[in-house]
C-alpha cells in the first residue's frame, strides 16, 4: 500500500465544536476558526463563525491567496466590497474573489451569525490578511 493510502486511511476525522475554540476579536466581531490545519490539519483551507451585534464592523481587509466564501445563518450585514454596499441577508451567501477589500457591518437590528470558508490556505498564515484600515482596538 503507498504511503498516501496508508496516510488517508489512519486520518480520522474530527468534530470542532464553537466553543472549543477561542474568539478571535482583532478585527472586529467575534471570528472563531473551527476547522483549520491547526485544528484539525485541513490542508487546503479553512471555515469558521462570525457574530456580529449590531453596529459591530469587522475592518477592511483583503487576502492575497485565498477567494472567502459567505454565508449568513442570521441577521443581516452589509459588506462593503471595493468601496461598493451589497446586502446580506439570513440564507444567502456572497462570495468574496482573491484581492477583494471587503468590510463587514452588522446594518440590522438584531445579531448576525455568519459562517466562512476561506481556499486556498495562503503559504504561510501571516501572508492570509491585509488590513486596509486600523483595527478596532487602534482606533480613537
Amino acid at each position: 500500500m503507498s504511503t498516501a493510502t496508508t496516510s488517508a486511511s489512519l486520518t480520522v476525522p474530527k468534530v470542532v465544536s464553537i466553543h472549543d475554540v477561542p474568539a478571535n476579536r482583532r478585527r472586529g466581531g467575534d471570528i472563531r476558526t473551527l476547522l483549520s490545519p491547526a485544528t484539525v490539519g485541513a490542508k487546503s483551507g479553512f471555515l469558521g463563525t462570525l457574530t456580529l451585534q449590531p453596529e459591530e464592523v469587522v475592518t477592511e481587509h483583503w487576502h492575497p491567496y485565498s477567494e472567502e466564501f459567505l454565508y449568513c445563518v442570521s441577521g443581516s450585514v452589509t459588506a462593503r466590497l471595493d468601496g461598493e454596499h451589497t446586502a446580506l441577508s439570513a440564507e444567502h451567501g456572497l462570495l468574496i474573489p482573491i484581492g477583494m477589500r471587503h468590510r463587514i457591518v452588522n446594518t440590522g437590528d438584531e445579531v448576525a451569525f455568519l459562517v466562512f470558508h476561506l481556499s486556498p490556505l495562503a503559504p504561510r498564515p501571516d501572508l492570509g490578511h491585509v488590513d486596509t484600515e486600523p483595527l478596532p482596538e487602534q482606533q480613537p
